[in-house]
């Protein structure tokens, strides 16, 4: 797990996102233990209460839980889970500012369709 730590967000948050980014992109599966706190508190630098509030957060979520003794596991059906709301969120904040910025550049759908991929991504 890398992770470039940003100042505009809590660390506990990126962290949070960083576990989610990991089971989205099939870096964690369910059943897999995430990294421990201590392991993740002493690569990173960072205090193991920041890592045990990111780790509670997915747990509050149902994406991960605990099992006393052994750590912290993502359970059954967490990618989908994250899916549908990760779907969710995009539709409502991230595509109406989108859709406002082709609609300002008077892109129209062939020119979208027809861009170039650069490094795999659309350009």
């Amino acid at each position: 797990m890398s992770i470039a730590w940003s100042d505009s967000t809590p660390i506990y948050r990126q962290l949070k996102e960083r576990v989610v980014a990991m089971v989205l992109d099939g870096e964690l599966k369910e059943g897999d233990a995430l990294p421990s706190v201590r392991q993740v508190a002493a690569d990173y630098q960072l205090n193991p209460i920041t890592v045990s509030r990111a780790y509670q957060e997915l747990a509050d979520e149902a994406l991960v839980e605990k099992r006393r003794g052994l750590g912290m596991y993502v359970i059954d059906g967490a990618r989908e889970k994250l899916l549908a709301s990760e779907r969710e969120r995009f539709l409502k904040e991230e595509w109406p500012q989108v859709l406002a910025r082709i609609e300002r550049l008077g892109l129209n759908p062939e020119q979208l369709l027809a861009a170039k991929p650069i490094n795999g991504v659309h350009a």
